[in-house]
């Protein structure tokens, strides 16, 4: 019996030993969340019993080079209701539905759904917010934002780009210079009872947003806007797919205007600015938006034609396989190897100098310099001048170089590529490139953005470019200068001259593959002063009807461009001097 009873004994010790420990550990744990994890907890809880709102931060605005607004933002409003504090719910869904132009069963399934809040619209213009406020019936909130808004609608929209729903930037400066523009959301902390629904008329707490950086262009809304006129023009008047029109500061790779007609409205980036044909409704929308949103100048790339005799003429000045002396004759064709090769003078130029040659766009003769400068010469003047690479732009999506290795070159190859064809580029690489050459040698990279400001007109950031001296010698530049000016006041080009004013520059007629197919891209690039580039553009056409030769179709485009904004750009440049 007593050996029971001490047995008894023990294990009541141990099993209150047990309670007591537990307590022990318990009453350390408890003091050690009370102690040390207070402010933890205390935070956790804060979450449970606050709902947080973003506010969104005003995007910065884009400035064109003279301060004028080209992007900014728009006062909108987001309409939500929260449940449990809806008093009339019949009265607010037909007011919501007539407000909101929505269908009333879309708006009831909203209302009636249960959940803390509900966002019934987004986007809604200030306005009609404003008037959903007045009615002040409970349970609906009323929501200020901020959507992107272009003035100017369609102005270079390829260049400019657009933001989506979230307000992040899509295409073109708006997504390169995101984190710039973007700025920083702040917070709306709304009181909860436990059930997480937001208590009616608790006080609100509010994070102010920080406001994106104003972001300064190169563009000059005055020249954009004529070239676009002038270019929409010229698309109707010749039937063409579109029309690219650049318009660069050659001594530095200040883009002022680049213009790809037809643009799109950048305040409906998602509606088509073309009527569906039955072939088009096959494809999908997506495609069809992306080939719309597309930036001709920079994402695509054609073969530049006579255009880049201008290159294949300073790699042999830069070689000293020519002067302008040097003696060609041109019956009208050359045979290099197998391939005949035709001049587009079928009877042929006869007797010809290089300068000659130049002036008469010659095939012929650049199929002999092409030659005699030499295959790794060649390709070594190509990269000089940025031809084997991309410019850097500060526009996404930019497209490179497609060209045959250089070990794959003939001389067939090299005789087709010294007159434009066998090989594509961008626009925008070709006008780097003519850049270089008519600028006494400095290989500049092209660019749209200046510096960024905050809304205090604070300096945040000065953009730098890369530039390259002595690509080209300055005795060629010079010399290309006058052969150019020739082109234009003499040759092929002297639809592109201006009166009061010396204009450099060449025309291109390429033909589009697959050959033999009648379609042609028009071209011609031009630079003004010609003895003191202060500004060089390019016109592309593609597809023009009727007439179709770059001489004929792209040169006065440029041409009509230049009667307009010299004037202007001369004066300015020399005021600023």
């Amino acid at each position: 019996m007593n050996n029971v009873l001490t047995i008894n004994r023990k294990m009541l010790l141990i099993y209150v030993m047990g309670i007591i420990l537990v307590c022990i550990v318990a009453t350390g744990k408890l003091a050690y969340i009370m102690i040390f994890k207070s402010e933890y907890y205390t935070e956790k809880a804060l979450d449970v019993q606050e709902r947080q709102r973003k506010i969104k931060a005003p995007r910065g605005k884009i400035l064109d080079r003279n301060g004028k607004v080209i992007a900014s933002n728009k006062t909108v409003c987001t309409i939500s209701v929260i449940y449990n504090q809806v008093k009339e719910p019949e009265k607010v869904i037909k007011m919501l539905a007539s407000e909101l132009q929505m269908e009333e069963k879309d708006v009831r399934k909203k209302v009636e759904k249960i959940s803390s809040r509900e966002k019934i619209k987004s986007n809604v213009d200030k306005k009609t917010g404003d008037k959903i406020r007045e009615y002040n019936l409970s349970g609906v909130k009323v929501d200020e934002d901020y959507k992107r808004y272009y003035p100017y609608e369609s102005l270079a929209s390829k260049v400019l780009g657009f933001t989506g729903a979230d307000n992040q930037g899509i295409i073109g400066l708006e997504v390169k210079y995101e984190k710039y523009l973007k700025g920083m959301d702040g917070l709306i902390l709304t009181p909860t009872d436990t059930r997480g629904i937001e208590m009616e008329n608790a006080l609100e707490q509010r994070e102010e947003p920080v406001p994106g950086n104003n972001l300064t262009t190169t563009i000059d809304v005055n020249i954009q806007q004529y070239a676009e006129q002038i270019a929409y023009n010229t698309l109707e008047a010749k039937g063409a797919n579109y029309v690219s029109i650049i318009v660069m500061n050659p001594n530095n790779g200040e883009v002022l205007a680049m213009v790809n007609a037809p643009e799109f409205n950048l305040n409906e980036p998602y509606k088509l600015n073309y009527e569906i044909s039955g072939e088009d409704k096959k494809k999908k929308k997506q495609d069809l938006l992306n080939k719309m949103w597309r930036n001709q100048c920079i994402n695509d790339t054609y073969e530049p034609g006579s255009t880049f005799k201008v290159v294949t003429a300073t790699a042999a000045l830069e070689n000293n396989v020519v002067t302008l002396d040097s003696r060609f004759s041109c019956p009208g064709f050359r045979i290099v190897d197998d391939r005949k090769i035709r001049c587009h003078k079928t009877t042929g130029h006869g007797a010809e100098t290089f300068l000659q040659g130049t002036m008469n766009s010659c095939n012929p003769v650049f199929i002999d310099v092409g030659l005699k400068v030499g295959v790794k010469k060649f390709y070594k003047e190509l990269d000089k001048l940025g031809l084997l690479q991309k410019t850097g732009i500060d526009i996404p999506g930019e497209a490179g170089t497609i060209i045959h290795q250089i070990k794959n070159v003939g001389n067939v190859e090299l005789a087709t590529m010294s007159f434009g064809q066998s090989f594509q580029i961008t626009p925008v690489q070709y006008l780097v490139a003519a850049s270089a050459v008519v600028n006494g040698g400095k290989l500049v990279t092209p660019h749209f953005a200046l510096k960024a400001e905050n809304v205090e007109g604070d300096l945040v950031e000065k953009f730098g470019y890369k530039e390259k001296k002595g690509v080209v010698s300055k005795e060629t530049s010079d010399t290309m200068k006058y052969v150019l000016e020739k082109v234009i006041s003499e040759g092929t080009g002297s639809k592109g001259q201006v009166e009061g004013y010396k204009v450099g520059g060449k025309t291109a007629t390429s033909q589009k593959l697959p050959r033999g197919s009648g379609r042609y891209i028009a071209s011609f690039m031009g630079f003004a002063p010609a003895d003191n580039p202060r500004v060089i553009a390019m016109a592309i056409i593609d597809e023009p009807e009727g007439i179709y030769y770059g001489g004929q179709v792209a040169a006065p485009v440029i041409s009509e461009l230049y009667r307009n904004i010299l004037p202007y750009l001369l004066e300015e440049k020399e005021q600023g001097e």
